[in-house]
């Protein structure tokens, strides 16, 4: 068997078997094939914890699953550590690899299905992303998150209430989101700290703050999760959004975007992010149309969103 670093780079050339039907194996070499896992599935019986049995157990019995339906072979195996291997290397304290996989192949956003399950009108949850940063600089209401980010102003604005429809006072909002040029603060190099911020809500639950007007943009695809992409003829692109993250006492908390309405992306998300509850009209206003607080634009033109947030109560 070859080692990872043999060929890191090769696709996989063997010929594909059919998905829809099982293999055909002597009876003998399926029976070998099953005592491999039920050996290894009772290789974790006697696991203390009684989440982490059933975690491993089930997670081997789908893996051996998987290498007996598609019949994996030895070199494929190989290749496929050799991408794990790279995710890890590429891996740093400012791109994470595994999460973009993980977004990728859709399981960022079964786990938030799983977790998040639908209550009432509690808004959808979606993908967290690889970008967000603790200890984002505060600010108040109507201040401006983008720190001289390059983009359009957008004004975004609304209310954070509970299932019940009362306001949510001291609600705590985590902002963050890409330039004009589809980069985040940390993708630059210069240590910047630009369209992030968070706020809090007034005592009759609303909120309003400057942001950017949302562009799509590819997720990082320069490394190996990048090449997986342009292997099966996906995009990188990620429909247009803005990052919210909502807390308060007592209540589940929200991790979410906004996505606008008309975007090409909103079908193609790369990492099938969007909700159509999430999917926002973002008005459109003219340089000669002043806005409603007065904030200074330079003479540009400018956008404006709304977003009533709903929080479901913590479990």
């Amino acid at each position: 068997m070859n080692t990872p670093s043999d060929h890191p780079h090769e696709p996989f050339h063997s010929t594909p078997r059919p998905l829809d039907s099982a293999p055909s194996v002597s009876p003998e070499q399926a029976r070998r094939e099953q005592d491999l896992v039920d050996r290894v599935v009772a290789s974790f019986d006697n696991t203390g914890s009684p989440r982490l049995r059933q975690l491993m157990q089930a997670l081997v019995q789908h893996l051996h699953t998987f290498v007996r339906e598609v019949r994996l072979t030895e070199q494929e195996w190989s290749t496929a550590v050799g991408f794990l291997t790279e995710c890890g290397h590429i891996t740093d304290d400012k791109r994470q690899e595994f999460v973009l996989l993980s977004d990728v192949l859709g399981v960022s956003m079964q786990t938030i299905a799983v977790n998040n399950e639908a209550i009432g009108d509690a808004t959808a949850s979606t993908v967290f992303g690889p970008f967000f940063v603790e200890g984002s600089p505060r600010i108040e209401t109507d201040g401006d998150l983008t720190f001289g980010a390059k983009g359009q102003p957008c004004r975004v604005q609304g209310t954070v209430r509970d299932l019940t429809g009362r306001p949510v006072p001291g609600a705590r909002l985590e902002v963050w989101e890409a330039d004009e040029d589809g980069l985040y603060d940390v993708q630059y190099r210069d240590e910047r700290v630009a369209a992030r911020a968070h706020l809090f809500t007034g005592d009759d639950g609303r909120y309003s703050f400057w942001g950017l007007t949302p562009n799509p943009y590819p997720i990082p695809h320069d490394g190996p999760v990048g090449r997986l992409l342009e292997a099966a003829g996906r995009s990188p692109i990620r429909a247009s959004h803005l990052h919210f993250m909502v807390s308060a006492p007592g209540l589940r908390t929200l991790v979410t975007h906004i996505f606008v309405d008309g975007c090409d992306y909103l079908d193609r998300d790369s990492v099938f992010g969007v909700e159509d509850s999430l999917v926002k009209d973002f008005v459109q206003h003219s340089a000669q149309e002043p806005p409603p607080d007065g904030h200074d634009l330079a003479g540009r033109s400018w956008a404006s969103v709304d977003f009533d947030i709903v929080l479901a109560p913590a479990e």
